[in-house]
């Protein structure tokens, strides 16, 4: 049983981390560009935490635009925003290009043995400053068309899929690292538009895993999202029956800072439903959680490690030259 995701503080590993990433509540690291100098260091870097731990889920922010951890060596995914209107209009040709890029970020990933990329996002385009482009575009139809597409080449090349931000981020101006965001519409606002990617594509059992967000919908729940029982037990998984993985957002974002101290976010987070928690950027924290926290004693329904990247299908993709080439035109070609 694995409830907690670390980072690390740069491009090798402590002998403090050695010793965290043993203890056996820890089950995933994150990767973030202070951990990256060139693509043979990162690869150096993950192999020296697989030697620690073989299993560990190894995950990055790595969705494209200006979120995109990893750059030299890389390519640079377009923003999610940007595919369909440099596709014109064209919504098949979106389509086409969305999972092209969704293959060609899992791919340049898997190479360097790290499993998973938090993505897509799938909260509608509005008035986020946090999300933006980051978003598909500002109408759910076409963000289920196109974050589908984006999913199946994610899948195409053995990495699973998490969506972001649950119930949906975009209807809020606030960011949520820096503030505690409010939504102050209704409940059928929110069900008729926001919820509506996330449903369709639990329904088309195309998320493995979901993060909710640190956001607090003040006409339905107190709570914000991430802490709430009500998002996530009735309406995540029993009204839309997801059965993936749910995933914290970074418990030491300021939206966060609802539920207290450390010790307080990571019990409320995994009381109100969270498979695992994520703690970044705040190492005294981690060694907190890790020395003094109470850690549920029964095994979670859905286990982190599930989402482990298939390898095996990561290898045969890796042995597809010319589909990474196509893609990686098309990168450019948007970018």
């Amino acid at each position: 049983m694995s409830l907690l995701m670390m980072d690390l503080e740069g491009v090798t590993l402590s002998q403090k981390e050695r010793e965290q990433i043993q203890h056996p509540m820890v089950g995933g690291l994150i990767l973030f560009t202070r951990n990256f100098e060139s693509k043979a260091q990162l690869i150096g870097l993950v192999k020296s935490i697989r030697e620690v731990k073989a299993d560990i889920l190894i995950a990055v922010d790595h969705e494209g635009g200006r979120v995109q951890r990893f750059r030299d060596g890389f390519t640079h995914i377009p923003a999610m925003g940007d595919i369909l209107p440099a596709s014109n209009g064209d919504i098949e040709l979106a389509k086409e290009r969305a999972k092209e890029l969704g293959f060609l970020m899992a791919i340049e990933l898997l190479a360097c043995d790290i499993d998973l990329s938090f993505a897509p996002v799938l909260d509608v385009d509005d008035i986020s400053e946090v999300i933006g482009k980051r978003g598909f575009s500002s109408e759910p139809s076409e963000i289920i068309e196109l974050a589908s597409e984006f999913i199946d080449g994610m899948r195409d090349a053995g990495m699973a899929a998490v969506g972001k931000h649950f119930p949906g981020h975009g209807s809020v101006q606030a960011d949520s690292h820096l503030a505690i965001p409010k939504d102050e519409r209704s409940k059928e606002d929110i069900f008729n538009k926001d919820i509506l990617p996330f449903k369709s594509l639990i329904s088309s059992s195309k998320l493995q895993g979901i993060m909710p967000a640190h956001v607090i919908y003040t006409q339905v729940d107190p709570k914000p999202a991430g802490f709430s029982e009500y998002w996530q037990q009735q309406i995540l998984r029993n009204e839309l029956g997801f059965d993936g993985v749910i995933f914290s957002d970074d418990l030491g974002m300021e939206g966060a800072s609802f539920a207290g101290d450390f010790i307080q976010r990571a019990d409320a987070a995994l009381k109100a439903g969270c498979d695992m928690i994520l703690v970044c950027n705040n190492p005294g924290a981690v060694e907190s959680l890790l020395k003094e926290y109470q850690w549920p004693i029964n095994k979670p329904k859905y286990s982190a490690a599930e989402l482990k990247a298939d390898f095996k299908v990561a290898q045969s993709a890796l042995q597809d030259e010319q589909r990474w080439l196509n893609a990686n035109q098309i990168a450019n070609k948007l970018n």
